[in-house]
């Protein structure tokens, strides 16, 4: 990461906790908060106006909850790196919100050195991952019997969509995988687009997450 500023918005509807983050964050490397959104509503209408790099969003909120708000969120900013900080802890909770296209899942009682090096993380490695999302994935991944639960019907990447899919994971940009897989900036968006379309998810972060579970960074 260079020295320019990480522009951080956060959405939660208690003000105490907006403002306990903000003091936080206000003396820390490279933040800028952005602006504060009090309910789901008021974020997506402060989205339009302004994108953070970097945005921590609850998930109870009143007028559009966090659930609803992600989906929206994915659709038009890609982008925006999701931190999801919130008070539920819960395992299938946690999972489903990494599917929908957060970048990391923290709860309200995580260290202020944490949240900041999950923001640092997220701009760096597209994710950060904490022992919470790791149990919570591999927990999922155990349950009855093996992956194949959660894709029923489990697709066949060739080399070269796996090899451009690793490249996504390690947050290549168009640019960059074009000229390591000798393909145009077109075709490679082309590609991505179809490999969504194959493996079913909407994002390219749930195509990162499919890839993780099906072992094919490894």
């Amino acid at each position: 990461m260079n020295s320019q500023q990480i522009k951080v918005a956060i959405a939660d509807d208690h003000k105490i906790f907006r403002d306990g983050i903000k003091m936080a964050l206000k003396d820390r490397d490279y933040i800028k908060i952005l602006w504060e959104g009090e309910d789901g509503k008021d974020l997506m209408h402060k989205l339009r106006i302004k994108q953070p790099d970097v945005l921590l969003m609850d998930i109870r909120m009143p007028e559009l909850d966090g659930i609803n708000a992600i989906g929206l969120i994915r659709k038009e900013y890609e982008e925006v790196k999701i931190i999801v900080l919130t008070m539920y802890d819960d395992q299938e909770l946690i999972t489903k919100m990494m599917e929908m296209g957060a970048n990391a899942y923290l709860t309200k009682t995580t260290d202020p050195d944490e949240i900041y090096q999950a923001i640092i993380s997220c701009m760096n490695d597209n994710f950060y991952f904490n022992d919470l999302v790791n149990k919570a994935v591999l927990l999922k991944l155990q349950q009855k019997k093996t992956a194949r639960q959660f894709y029923p019907n489990p697709v066949k990447l060739s080399e070269k969509e796996i090899k451009i899919l690793r490249c996504i994971a390690e947050d290549k940009t168009t640019e960059e995988i074009s000229a390591e897989v000798f393909l145009s900036p077109r075709t490679i968006e082309t590609i991505r687009q179809k490999m969504k379309e194959k493996v079913g998810v909407k994002t390219v972060a749930g195509l990162v997450m499919y890839a993780m579970r099906n072992r094919l960074l490894d």
